[in-house]
């Protein structure tokens, strides 16, 4: 054999063993994430689905939410289900099912309802219904508290009022029977300038905000009351008399006539006034269990509408991609 013929088969040689050693390190690598991910689910002794649904309904009785809402455990995929792992979202879409899979979670907390009304068939046909047959398919539990969470004291609402320098607190419509505080929206009195408001608002949510002043505002307008509503607010604010309000969405006609009528609105976006509670309500969920499951904040949630700056190219470029 010649020189030549020698050196390509021992470079040969030497490629085919570069060749193993990766793969070997690779599925080293792999069996260490695997063991990593399984001591760390060990460590969680999990509690009963319906152990979790009971501290659930302890802070936010489903008592509390609106008639025509859709609240409390949606999906009980099967009898005596053990949690172990829990996703926290504010909308459980696709992006957010996928995510759920990939944690190998037992339970989904969503705050909106995916199942509002009544489904008639569960097919591949539409995103809500495939949502529904991927948790039934993988033995995913979901409980959905909505507008409890928005009544209830130490809710969603008072998460939003927290944006404020808070005076004084009340809900604008409290709930009879229920403990002093709880009930729908909140009204707060303060001491603030819109500017400040609209930047601690920003600050509070990590969110841009949309300003519609009041016809005789300003940004240095001075404010003594602000009514808050998360989420769609217009019909809940309507004929409240405060100098600001802050919800997550109004119509083009109801902001014109609060802005007519004397009134600043900030709004956030819908989802927007609501995502940040899920992170206070985390670590409450997680004293109320005693660190029996693992908890996690979706990654994948966001709200369907993002602002792009006048001129910000390389934002609108992040939204397309």
């Amino acid at each position: 054999m010649c020189q030549c013929c020698v050196e390509l088969y021992l470079l040969h040689l030497l490629c085919v063993q570069l060749h193993e050693i990766v793969i070997y390190k690779r599925k080293k690598n792999f069996m260490l994430r695997c063991v990593g991910s399984l001591r760390k689910m060990a460590s969680f002794s999990g509690q009963k689905l319906e152990q979790v649904v009971k501290q659930l309904e302890s802070f936010a009785p489903t008592s509390l939410a609106e008639k025509w809402d859709n609240v409390g455990l949606l999906i009980e995929p099967t009898k005596n289900k053990l949690v172990q792992r829990l996703l926290l979202t504010n909308d459980l879409t696709e992006p957010v099912m996928g995510e759920a899979l990939e944690k190998n979670v037992d339970l989904i907390i969503s705050y909106h309802p995916p199942i509002f009304r009544p489904l008639t068939r569960i097919t591949q046909s539409n995103w809500k219904e495939r949502v529904v047959a991927s948790c039934l398919l993988n033995s995913i539990a979901l409980y959905s508290p909505h507008t409890a969470w928005d009544k209830v004291l130490g809710g969603v609402n008072d998460w939003l009022a927290k944006a404020v320098d808070i005076k004084g607190i009340k809900p604008l419509v409290p709930e009879v029977g229920a403990e002093p505080g709880t009930g729908s929206g909140r009204l707060v009195d303060t001491n603030m300038t819109i500017s400040q408001l609209v930047q601690a608002l920003q600050e509070h949510i990590q969110q841009c905000v949309h300003v519609a002043y009041a016809v005789e505002h300003h940004a240095k307008s001075q404010v003594s009351t602000v009514g808050i509503c998360a989420g769609s607010g217009g019909s809940l604010l309507r004929g409240v008399q405060a100098d600001v309000m802050i919800t997550g969405e109004m119509s083009h006609h109801e902001l014109l006539d609060f802005n007519h009528n004397g009134t600043t609105v900030l709004l956030c976006n819908h989802s927007n006034s609501e995502r940040g509670y899920l992170k206070e309500f985390k670590a409450l969920l997680s004293e109320r269990l005693e660190g029996a499951c693992e908890l996690f904040i979706s990654e994948k949630d966001k709200d369907p509408l993002q602002t792009v700056i006048r001129g910000d190219a390389q934002g609108a470029q992040s939204i397309q991609q």
